[in-house]
């Protein structure tokens, strides 16, 4: 009984943190908000400044992002992957 549960635990355990790990940059709240003029993360920042948080971020992240918006994109997120794909993402 005590295997089951120890089994049925990690197994619970490793979905969940490989869920997180496959929602992606755009669904990352911590990631997102600095492209953000307000908390809610209604309103975008204009593309200048859009523009300096983008390249101010790792390598890794901004090719993550790329990619995201290469893919079928979410309707929260499409203005975003348009800003994204404006400074040489995928068109």
């Amino acid at each position: 009984m005590n295997i089951k549960a120890i089994c049925l635990g990690v197994t619970l355990a490793l979905s969940t943190v490989g869920g997180q790990a496959l929602a992606g940059a755009l669904k990352e709240p911590n990631t997102m908000r600095p492209f953000y003029t307000d908390t809610s993360m209604k309103t975008m920042k204009p593309l200048e400044e859009f523009k300096a948080v983008f390249f101010g971020m790792p390598a890794e992240k901004q090719a993550q992002m790329k990619g995201e918006c290469a893919g079928e994109i979410e309707q929260p997120f499409t203005a975003f992957c348009a800003n994204v794909n404006t400074l040489g993402g995928h068109n």
